[in-house]
């Protein structure tokens, strides 16, 4: 069950045998398909698998871990946990919570607990102490946690900052060293010049790109085009400017986006500038030094004001030609939408490279407002949803100055 749910394989992808197929789907179906099944009593780690599944799947009368006085073992008539209320349970929800994570792999656990705050309204239980430390961390936790901050007690606020530092410390080893290499990779590639001075000619790569131009009676190369390197700057190579829609859809953007944001401004070659916003706007730049602080800074849930965000980032925009905006949102717009079109046609004709992320998170083609997407790439402007695992490669392109949504295409986003 762990491995393949009711799949028909065995761990090789063999067909499993017949009793395995049966015990399998008698998980998934529940104590329902008993009688077409033909299988016994459930008992052990099957007993208990089932009771975990059965507290948070199951409509019926019982007394699984979720509903008042239930046990975590108990595999008869399912949870009443919905129709019940749960009052007071955090303890048994934390013995729940040990159950699936005993029986089941992270990827499936993170589910469950999805599940569990969004089908039984657990919201309440992030409240108490002994919850969130039970719980595994991941990034829809994290912005159930940022979304209800404001109504925890201060007794609890400390754990749940621990709680979301854990995922970010995640986020940050699975992203951070690929965003500074292909930043640093791609302004050392924008930063070459067709004409160098004497002292900045990077031969190697000069001869290399004139190997055609040898002439033997010189027993020389006969350079047609120089490649070099721009002399150091004082200043940094590019500005990068993230604007993040806090709404409460775009939770798992955020919590990636704020990750990203501080990893940026650890490059000096970069200046980097985070701006969250719903109907206000909030200048989180500061911040950078501590991803946490800037999830923190934020505020999930409220409405949405693109164009008064996008006014705002104009602001930070001193050199143009040198700054990318990455807007990410949604695009359902509750501000002035005409507005809100021709600030962005007006920044992309003056250089800025914008670009428009639907979504930057794992969890596939988000719901947006395509009548402002289609708008915005009209205008040359791209729209679509990236990954965190993608959204280095689109730095990349964006600071080499590439056709973003040749990228996007090439990438498999553009459908996203």
């Amino acid at each position: 069950m762990t491995g393949n749910g009711a799949d028909d394989r065995d761990g090789h992808g063999a067909r499993a045998p017949e009793p395995e197929r049966r015990r399998r789907w008698r998980l998934l179906l529940g104590s329902s398909a008993d009688s077409a099944l033909g299988l016994g009593t459930l008992s052990g780690d099957d007993a208990a698998i089932d009771g975990a599944l059965g507290a948070l799947y199951d409509d019926g009368g019982g007394s699984g871990p979720l509903a008042a006085g239930g046990g975590a073992g108990g595999a008869g008539g399912r949870a009443a946990a919905r129709a019940g209320g749960l009052g007071r349970s955090a303890p048994r929800v934390a013995r729940w919570l040990g159950d699936v994570r005993q029986y089941f792999p992270s990827t499936v656990v993170q589910v469950m607990q999805r599940d569990a705050i969004d089908r039984l309204d657990l919201r309440q239980l992030l409240f108490e102490k002994e919850m969130l430390e039970t719980v595994q961390p991941d990034v829809h936790l994290v912005g159930t946690l940022l979304s209800l901050r404001s109504l925890m007690p201060e007794t609890t606020k400390a754990t749940a900052r621990v709680v979301v530092a854990k995922v970010v410390a995640e986020i940050e080893r699975r992203i951070a060293d690929r965003t500074r290499s292909a930043v640093t990779g791609a302004l050392n590639r924008a930063a070459r010049v067709r004409r160098p001075r004497h002292r900045d000619i990077d031969w190697n790569r000069t001869i290399a790109a004139n190997l055609a131009r040898y002439v033997p009676s010189h027993r020389t190369v006969i350079p047609e085009r120089l490649v070099g390197y721009g002399r150091r700057q004082h200043v940094a190579a590019r500005d990068i400017v993230l604007a993040i829609d806090q709404s409460g859809s775009m939770a798992s953007s955020v919590v990636y986006a704020s990750v990203f944001g501080a990893v940026l401004a650890s490059l000096r070659s970069l200046r980097t500038s985070v701006v969250a916003f719903d109907t206000a706007v909030a200048d989180l730049s500061a911040l950078l030094a501590d991803p946490v602080d800037v999830l923190f800074g934020t505020q999930l849930g409220g409405g949405t004001d693109i164009n008064q965000a996008i006014a705002y980032c104009e602001t930070l925009i001193t050199r143009p030609r040198d700054t990318i905006l990455v807007l990410i949102s949604d695009l359902y717009e509750g501000g002035d939408v005409t507005a809100m079109r021709a600030r962005l046609r007006a920044l992309h004709a003056a250089g800025v490279r914008v670009v428009a992320l639907l979504a930057l998170c794992d969890d596939g083609a988000p719901a947006y407002d395509e009548g402002n997407a289609a708008d915005l790439a009209a205008a040359g402007i791209p729209a679509f949803a990236c990954t965190p695992d993608a959204f280095p490669g689109l730095l990349a392109v964006a600071i080499e100055g590439g056709d973003i949504a040749a990228w996007a295409h090439r990438e498999d986003l553009a459908g996203r």
